[in-house]
């Protein structure tokens, strides 16, 4: 049957807390297939965002909207941070009331924040889908428990009960990964009401580009070898895996962290006096391809404890750019799955800095295993991210629920 049949008339407001580029890619791509769209994102969130804002070629029945909070967002006070959630929550559920969607897609999204999303959304009659990108209740158990032992686990508790109870009272769930539907069966939540569909990249805005560009030459980057990273450098993340492999290197060669975040402003203060690592901060979605483009080697890390529930998007964006990855992650992580099994580029334990090194450095040496890996993803992203396939999927929950 035709997509019309479904869309006539009905509106979507897709959430995405963090702003990232695929979503925003979705939400064009359903506004194409005759959605009225509304793309909402918390702009005071400092992480990468994608094209989050209207262009010439946009489609009539596409709005995005960047909702802020009155102050700055804290990341590392655990009560500040809260009471931000709760209150960007409680805009996102008076533009619910205001915009009247038929459903609301929510993703990305702190458990706190979703609570009061999910509630006026019922209150107004709509549908609700959780996105889950991972489960914040079991990240926060298991980091605050290490941070403050006794508080943090009850603080933990306390998350995954709301996260339980949000996830059986949404009308259906997506996973990005098959490896969630054990915890949703543990949950008690009913097979039919979730479906899996995999996170993408937006690889219409990630060409193949030259080593040096305009970025490169704007940055006056080394014309030794480059390591790139790029993206949020946070909690989950160990960046003592980057100092190490900064020193691990001589000039010309360089690792550039292009990063915000908690483990970001600890790699700075490590930086002295290491000519070979260089920190800046996140670049513009306008220039993203162009970043990935100058390394040799693009790298990145994630925790042994945050591996299980979360899977980093970076890396899907790093498939896209024809360069080899070295991975740091959990064997059982699926984007460490996804670059052993395409050989796209290396993976190591999240905590061993040695095999991580050698990994990067197994490639610095050989252009030939560049070349290879840097076409092994760039295949399998061209295979995999397409962008009609994703909206259909998305389409068939819309009208199942």
């Amino acid at each position: 049957m035709k997509t019309q049949e479904y869309t006539a008339r009905q509106t979507i407001m897709v959430h995405d807390y963090a702003g990232h580029p695929f979503t925003a890619e979705l939400s064009r791509e359903l506004a194409r297939n005759g959605y009225i769209v509304h793309h909402v994102f918390f702009a005071g969130d400092k992480g990468p965002k994608g094209r989050n804002l209207r262009e010439a070629d946009d489609p009539d029945l596409l709005t995005f909207h960047a909702v802020d909070i009155d102050r700055d967002y804290s990341k590392t006070n655990l009560f500040a941070r809260r009471s931000c959630d709760i209150e960007y929550g409680n805009k996102i559920a008076a533009l619910i009331g205001k915009l009247r969607p038929d459903i609301v897609l929510s993703g990305n999204t702190p458990t706190e924040t979703q609570e009061p999303i999910l509630k006026a959304t019922k209150k107004h009659a709509a549908k609700f889908i959780f996105w889950c990108q991972d489960f914040y209740s079991i990240a926060a158990k298991e980091i605050l428990s290490k941070k403050i032992p006794v508080l943090g686990a009850m603080i933990g508790s306390y998350y995954t009960h709301l996260e339980k109870r949000q996830m059986r009272n949404s009308d259906h769930i997506v996973h990005i990964t098959e490896a969630f539907r054990q915890q949703t069966d543990e949950w008690g939540i009913p097979a039919e009401n979730v479906s899996v569909i995999p996170n993408w990249a937006a690889i219409s805005a990630i060409s193949v580009r030259d080593r040096e560009n305009s970025w490169s030459a704007a940055q006056q980057l080394s014309k030794g070898r480059r390591i790139i990273y790029s993206g949020t450098l946070a909690l989950k993340h160990n960046p003592r895996l980057l100092l190490a492999l900064a020193e691990s290197i001589d000039p010309p060669d360089e690792l550039i962290v292009i990063a915000n975040g908690v483990g970001m402003d600890w790699l700075r203060e490590q930086k002295l006096n290491k000519p070979t690592l260089r920190c800046l901060p996140l670049q513009p979605i306008e220039v993203f391809e162009e970043v990935l483009a100058s390394s040799d080697v693009l790298v990145a890390v994630i925790e042994e404890d945050a591996g299980r529930f979360s899977v980093p998007s970076k890396v899907l964006s790093y498939l896209c750019a024809g360069r080899p990855i070295v991975l740091a992650a959990p064997a059982d992580n699926l984007a460490a799955q996804i670059v052993e099994e395409t050989k796209a580029g290396l993976t190591s334990g999240p905590q061993d800095i040695d095999a991580f090194v050698k990994s990067v450095h197994s490639f610095l040496n050989s252009p030939k295993d560049r070349r290879l890996s840097g076409a092994a993803g760039r295949s399998y992203a061209e295979q995999t991210f397409q962008i009609d396939k994703v909206a259909e999927a998305f389409r068939r929950v819309f009208v199942e629920v």
